[in-house]
């Protein structure tokens, strides 16, 4: 506890910027709650470095930036003079590195902790659920900030307008994306929190349902006094949760407090109001796919009406919002041929993407490339990946993108193509997958392709746009 003491102390000193001359050292700097904290630490004069598994387009940035990266796990190579390590609960138990730290006594501290010491003094509007987290927390940040309130941003994914999951503001206001993996949004204390889903996921953690449904009860009871939980009608859980103000909202459910209503599509965007407990804001205009995305803004808006924030501020922001990258990003968005890139990695989610997709553009075929994420997401969810995978015209499964986990006997791609109509369903590795693209090009099949997972599906994009579009 007198680490923690001491750790908080210096973390209250580099926010008032007395950070120089000081270093602090990350496991897995690459990952994308992690990077968040390298880019404020480094923004505030500390010295960062760390290693991370592999080297990634975000990788390359924090060099630019001034962050020094090694890809080896090498005890040699640890900054021996940091104020303390953060490390992500993704670090294997038997890397070399993470063992020194601990056999030399180090101050070696989660993502979590660090983030909460970080926001412990401001204003902090946290943005929880298995899924919508990321882009409602993006929508958020992107609203206070380009409305003029300010704040400071701790993404999961990065805004595309402003190329970075990190943001600061003199403002002392933070939007946070609080993860429940490993219970780490239980770190956190917001004035504001938002549920957007407590579909069960990392049950490799929580064991059943329930505990990860109790979690979420209990990250309701970290809500300051006097603070608002905005959370997403007809959850299960609402009954329990515990904050002193509540307000639910839906996509156009009129029993909520907060709901959206005259949906229309307009040239690949929605127009739409928003009832805000009783409040109506007309005309938002919202340049992404997908009716949950129109539920995310709604959540945002709420939160944003809260903040005191006007409606003409709020319809301008949302109309110059660029999205998230990797969440319904559109790759190529032509008349005959759509290609859309998304982080979609749980059964619920994928539905919501295919549906969106197929929403937009219903004349076209759909045709989506899918990379399983964990052995155990995908025993413990096969069925729901095979019915969400099932909307589609058509499904290509890559090989399970394994992450930190060791392979599980009988797991498998093919044991949800098990369980869909074989006709559209398709087992390959990454190269014949390439093979598959060029072919279905040069016999004019591809309308709309969604490229699908949370592993390194991302690393395939680029190529197989070159492969569209030459």
């Amino acid at each position: 506890m007198g680490n923690q003491h001491n750790i908080s102390t210096f973390l209250k000193k580099v926010a008032a910027g007395e950070g120089q001359g000081t270093s602090v050292y990350f496991l897995g700097v690459g990952g994308i709650g992690m990077s968040a904290i390298a880019r404020y630490l480094n923004s505030r004069g500390v010295r960062v470095s760390g290693y991370d598994k592999t080297e990634t387009e975000l990788t390359k940035q924090l060099v630019q930036e001034g962050i020094a990266i090694h890809f080896e796990d090498d005890v040699e190579q640890i900054d021996k003079n940091a104020v303390f390590t953060v490390y992500t609960p993704a670090i294997p138990k038997d890397h070399k590195e993470y063992n020194w730290l601990l056999a030399n006594e180090s101050v070696v501290l989660k993502r979590s902790e660090v983030l909460g010491m970080i926001t412990a003094d401001a204003y902090n509007i946290c943005v929880a659920g298995t899924h919508g987290k990321t882009t409602t927390s993006t929508m958020i940040a992107h609203v206070l900030t380009h409305s003029g309130f300010g704040c400071n941003a701790f993404l999961g994914g990065i805004a595309a307008n402003y190329n970075t999951n990190f943001w600061s503001s003199e403002r002392n206001v933070c939007v946070a994306e609080a993860d429940e993996y490993d219970r780490s949004f239980l770190k956190l204390s917001p004035d504001v929190a938002v549920i957007t889903a407590i579909d069960p996921d990392h049950l490799d953690i929580y064991g059943t349902a329930e505990n990860f449904q109790s979690a979420f009860v209990e990250f309701s009871g970290k809500v300051k006094e006097g603070g608002w939980l905005i959370y997403k009608h007809g959850l299960e859980a609402a009954p329990q949760f515990k904050a002193d103000n509540k307000l639910s909202y839906s996509l156009k459910d009129a029993a909520a407090d907060c709901f959206a209503t005259d949906i229309k599509i307009d040239n690949g965007a929605y127009r739409f109001d928003v009832m805000v407990a009783g409040q109506l804001i007309e005309n938002i205009a919202l340049p992404m796919g997908g009716l949950h995305n129109i539920e995310n803004a709604v959540a945002c808006i709420t939160v944003a009406h809260q903040c005191g924030i006007s409606a003409e501020k709020i319809r301008e922001a949302l109309a110059a919002f660029g999205g998230v990258k990797r969440r319904f990003e559109m790759v190529i968005r032509k008349e005959d041929m759509v290609m859309i890139d998304d982080y979609a990695h749980h059964p619920q989610e994928l539905a919501a993407l295919i549906g969106g997709a197929k929403g937009l553009y219903p004349a076209m075929k759909c045709t989506v490339v899918f990379q399983p994420h964990l052995f155990t997401r995908t025993r413990d969810f096969a069925e729901g990946f095979a019915a969400s995978l099932s909307m589609a015209d058509e499904v290509i499964l890559l090989p399970i993108y394994p992450a930190r986990e060791l392979p599980i006997a009988g797991v498998e791609s093919a044991m949800i193509a098990r369980m869909m109509d074989e006709a559209k369903v398709v087992c390959c590795s990454k190269e014949e997958l390439m093979d598959r693209i060029k072919i279905k090009k040069e016999a004019g099949e591809l309308s709309l392709l969604i490229m699908a997972g949370a592993g390194d599906i991302d690393t395939l994009v680029a190529p197989i746009k070159k492969i569209i579009v030459s």
